[in-house]
């Protein structure tokens, strides 16, 4: 498993505050105040770009689906092949939620 290079106190804090948010609220009210809204949207960009590598979408694609540069898709795909595998994770699970979304609304 990868690990994080970088061996820093505060940072281990950071990571400890995130674990004692409770729910989708809490989270929301807390990277709204530690990030950007352009901090936030690239950061959700990258994981969107992920599921889609995940599924076999092609960089065109990609790119035009969510506006990500073909360098923001080549790191996101380095990082699936050869990273810490985070993005692992979580993309099964983000991937199956989209799906029964998709079943739920063509249902209605």
């Amino acid at each position: 498993m990868g690990e994080i290079n970088i061996k820093d106190k505060t940072l281990d804090e950071f990571f400890d505050a995130i674990m004692m948010l409770n729910g989708r609220e809490e989270l929301q009210r807390f990277f709204e105040d530690v990030c950007t809204i352009r901090e936030l949207h690239s950061i959700s960009q990258r994981l969107e770009v992920a599921k889609l590598l995940k599924i076999r979408k092609t960089y065109s694609e990609i790119e035009k689906d969510t506006g990500a540069s073909t360098a923001t898709i080549s790191r996101v795909n380095r990082s699936l092949q050869s990273g810490a595998q985070g993005y692992e994770l979580v993309l099964d699970n983000l991937i199956a939620k989209n799906l029964e979304e998709k079943r739920k609304r063509k249902q209605n």
